[in-house]
């Protein structure tokens, strides 16, 4: 399987390095040539305005709309999770997503930088032990649609949720060691996909 990370803008290293710890090793995805060479796609961390911004300009915006809707398994953290949302709250003006998740997020939504924190957490996967998160003006999850499971909260509020064969989570498991999530995309939401449309 070939797992790409969108590298526009945002903590692309941290995520190509918990992939590589993983086993896989990761195609940077900055035009379309290497989106088709891609079977999966990671959405980092980042600001969410600009990475989009950049895909319209680099021409990444809709083919990878299109690779979404035709059922590519993607992964979005934070910024990545705004950028699968289909709807936005406190959305820039004329903020544009790749969408596919029926789900409205908030932006910003714990606060701005000085708000940042982490927590351990409970994240749905059959494993017992917590996860630690790292919010950092993260995004969290006001509505979800039909099909969406939500996989790990904070106050009540989704921070990690999936449908199908998209994942997104508000916080950023790359930044901490801990390759459970990346593992998760890999062995539970893009194989199991991606043997689907075989």
């Amino acid at each position: 399987m070939k797992v790409g990370v969108l590298a526009l803008q945002g903590d692309v290293r941290e995520h190509v390095s918990a992939l590589i710890a993983c086993g896989i090793n990761p195609v940077h995805v900055r035009r379309p040539s290497e989106l088709v060479e891609v079977d999966a796609l990671i959405l980092p961390g980042g600001e969410s305005t600009t990475i989009a911004q950049l895909a319209e300009i680099f021409g990444l915006l809709d083919p990878i709309k299109s690779r979404i809707a035709a059922g590519m398994p993607v992964y979005g953290s934070c910024a990545g999770m705004i950028l699968l949302a289909d709807s936005i709250l406190d959305a820039k003006d004329g903020q544009k997503t790749f969408g596919g998740l029926d789900i409205t997020v908030r932006r910003n939504a714990f606060g701005r930088q000085v708000d940042s924190f982490e927590s351990d957490i409970t994240f749905d996967d059959g494993c017992p032990d917590l996860i630690k998160a790292v919010f950092i003006r993260a995004p969290w999850v006001e509505n979800i649609g039909p099909g969406v499971k939500v996989l790990a909260s904070v106050d009540s509020h989704p921070v990690a949720v999936r449908s199908a064969h998209l994942l997104a989570t508000s916080f950023h498991p790359e930044l901490t060691g801990d390759h459970r999530i990346h593992r998760y995309f890999i062995e539970e939401v893009a194989k199991p996909a991606l043997e689907k449309v075989k």
